[in-house]
């Protein structure tokens, strides 16, 4: 890592002469002095953070000295943005688990290995198909009113990588019903992320796009040497409709011209429908292409017989001597060497390996089967056209085609990331016992996990680094058995609890996972976080939604601190507001369900001594005795209690007290007496006659109640 400036000083000795694989990264950071001191510490997601101080300055005006730089260590897309990479990782959660629930089911319900494997491929070819149409955004497809006759390829959305690498997997691991026409699907495959490899080499479709854009200042087309270059190369690689269009660009086609051009057109036809009847063995052809198909090899052989000796025939005929136009008979009979599979022609109109290797399945073994006769033609294709450039998808495809799984997982782990590797894991596995031993035994030196589970693993690690995806790696992290739990854990304890809609979210998986002990403690800390910063109510309420009897109570000392006063403090007021939160269930309250009663209380309380009716005094009187019997009252509280409640004891009307009742309260009198003599009591801060007041409020009561009994 080298960081440049307007001076370039590295922070270590690099030479890039050396043979080792060292990744450099280039800093900009724009600090004109000198670097004096550098600190590295790790980001969110697979990133560095670096600090960059610059030497001290004497100099008021001398500008920043210091510089903070974040740097992405590899492992992304180039071809795809971070908000995409998002969009991928939610939409991929839901075909991710629904297959992993169709393989708990199948594997509850199957009595033998066989039975599992036999339709299994099905389940992942529909996940297949569920992940790639994540790779690019729907657009609405624009086809003009007039079709441009010199439009040869046409625009299509721009291909990556990513789909390219899925679809080659999808090919050869999962869909075994195309099989039979496996080189086919590759064909398929070629024409749509050939433009790919024009990155690192040419490319047959950037020869087509070239041309396209000289094609408006061609005078006669068929001249020009590159027409019919160009359309060896697009038929060699059997990309017939673009071929077939191009002949009928042909000079002889033009009304002006047939009449004294007619031989010519008619070679020039001859071969376009010799080329848009080609047979193929597939199950169908895309909308718009050419060419025969046939489903079954028997048909597709006597087809394709009949086919080349009409090549043949043609190749031989005497018109070409009549033929005076040399470009056209030569361009034209060059075709027919491409159709007839001349291995010299097929190699000089490909441009790369992969091209020639599709050119070898389609005119020269069209009847291959088998992956072991497709990695020795690979092998020989690579030799006739060897690589000028390394690709992202070669050393997959070699992979692929040497049947070498763990040299595929290294390739898209390196390429592709994380993301891929979890996810193609599905594929890999979908048809190979081999690859689904290698993948999910247990090693020893991964801990007594599997390579599966590993790399979920580190998907989901790479997950929760990032605020916006940890609420989706839950899904991935209940999918390892080993370990997975135990990182959902400590995923679930680190995120904060300042946000309340975060906070629901976490409670919520911990809801769906049956994790109820997290859960618990997470409500728990978010109650402790919100009482210590001021949120009074919030902080009660999660610490009632954990049942935390212990620091309910600790808040009920604190809170009775400042509501044990008078009724006609004002400081009472403003616990109203938490009081209401508190309930009126005792259990998970814990002493708090004291201060719910004792806020009806001094409502009730507050009526009678504004004026209201003898209901009132009758109901506040009720509320009194409640809460002298109710255990959870704190004694502390009592005298207070009786205090303000002198109005009621003394009530002019009638005793609002039966006998019993002003019994009761003498009884806690009493005890208060008693308890007043041990040194942990907490005298109230009330006035030094309140006592003997209270005494005697409480012994009228009783003389007014036997009277009245």
């Amino acid at each position: 890592m080298s960081p440049n400036s307007t001076g370039n000083g590295a922070l270590v000795p690099f030479s890039g002469d050396t043979n080792d694989s060292l990744s450099v990264y280039t800093l900009h950071h724009g600090l004109s002095r000198p670097i004096s001191r550098v600190a590295i510490s790790w980001s969110r997601g697979n990133s560095l953070r670096v600090s960059l101080f610059a030497e001290p300055s004497g100099s008021p005006d001398a500008g920043d000295g210091a510089k903070v730089v974040e740097v992405k260590l590899g492992g992304g897309d180039p071809e795809i943005d971070d908000a995409d990479w998002r969009r991928i990782a939610y939409g991929s959660v839901a075909p991710f688990a629904l297959l992993q629930s169709r393989r708990s089911s199948i594997s509850a319900l199957s009595k033998s290995p066989s039975s599992y494997h036999s339709d299994w491929w099905e389940h992942v070819l529909q996940y297949s198909k569920d992940i790639t149409s994540l790779f690019t955004e729907p657009k609405l497809a624009l086809n003009p009113i007039i079709e441009d006759p010199n439009e040869i390829v046409q625009n299509k959305e721009e291909p990556t990588c990513l789909k390219a690498a899925w679809e080659l997997m999808e090919i050869f691991y999962v869909d075994k019903q195309s099989q039979a026409w496996q080189p086919e699907r590759l064909v398929d495959w070629l024409a749509d992320y050939d433009c790919l490899f024009t990155s690192t080499q040419e490319t047959i479709h950037g020869k087509l796009v070239d041309f396209q854009n000289d094609l408006v200042n061609i005078q006669v087309i068929e001249d020009d040497p590159r027409y019919w270059e160009v359309m060896s190369s697009a038929l060699s690689v059997g990309w017939l409709d673009i071929v077939v269009k191009m002949l009928r660009l042909h000079g002889s086609y033009k009304l002006d011209q047939l009449s004294y051009r007619e031989l010519e057109n008619g070679l020039v036809e001859a071969v376009a429908v010799l080329i848009s009847k080609m047979p193929r063995l597939r199950h169908k052809s895309a909308v718009g292409n050419l060419g025969d198909c046939f489903k079954s090899k028997p048909d597709f052989i006597k087809a394709w017989e009949k086919w080349r000796s009409q090549i043949t025939k043609l190749d031989c005929s005497p018109f070409w001597i009549q033929c005076d136009n040399k470009q056209t008979r030569e361009g034209l009979r060059n075709l027919l060497q491409v159709l007839l599979g001349n291995t010299e022609s097929l190699c000089t109109a490909s441009c790369h390996w992969i091209e020639l290797y599709v050119s070898h399945f389609l005119y020269i073994r069209p009847f291959t089967t088998g992956i072991e006769n497709m990695y020795t033609l690979a092998q020989k294709c690579i030799q006739l056209k060897p690589p000028t450039g390394t690709h992202r998808l070669t050393g997959l495809m070699i992979g692929i085609l040497a049947e070498n799984t763990e040299v595929v997982l290294a390739e898209i782990s390196r390429e592709f990331g994380p993301w891929m590797v979890a996810h193609a894991v599905e594929l890999l596995t979908a048809g190979s016992e081999q690859a689904e031993i290698l993948l999910h035994d247990e090693r020893y030196n991964l801990g007594g996990i599997s390579m599966m589970e590993l790399h979920r693993l580190a998907y989901a690690q790479v997950l929760s680094s990032h605020a916006l995806t940890w609420q989706i790696a839950p899904i991935y992290l209940t999918s390892c058995m080993k370990q997975g739990m135990g990182l959902l854990e400590n995923l679930l304890y680190r995120q904060s609890v300042q946000h309340n809609n975060l906070l629901l979210k976490n409670i919520e998986i911990c809801r769906l996972y049956g994790l109820d002990h997290i859960s618990s403690n997470i409500m728990k800390v978010a109650g402790v976080y919100h009482w210590k910063h001021g949120h009074k109510g919030a902080g009660v309420y999660w610490l009632q939604q954990s049942q935390d009897t212990n620091c309910l109570n600790r808040i009920a000392q604190q809170l009775f601190d400042s509501v044990g006063k008078s009724i006609s403090d004002e400081s009472f007021k403003q616990w109203e507001g938490v009081i209401e939160l508190l309930g009126s269930e005792s259990k998970p309250a814990g002493g708090l369900e004291f201060l719910h009663k004792y806020r009806d209380f001094k409502k009730s309380l507050q009526m009678v001594y504004s004026g209201k009716s003898a209901d009132a005094a009758r109901q506040a009187a009720g509320s009194l005795v409640l809460l002298m019997k109710n255990p959870s009252t704190p004694q502390r509280f009592w005298l207070t209690l009786l205090y303000d409640s002198l109005k009621l004891l003394n009530w002019k009307d009638s005793p609002l007290l039966s006998v019993s009742e002003t019994h009761l309260l003498l009884n806690k009198l009493q005890e208060l007496s008693l308890a007043r003599q041990r040194p942990q009591f907490t005298e109230p801060s009330l006035p030094h006659q309140a006592l003997s007041s209270i005494r005697l409020a409480l012994a009228t009561n009783l003389g007014r109640a036997i009277l009245d009994e």
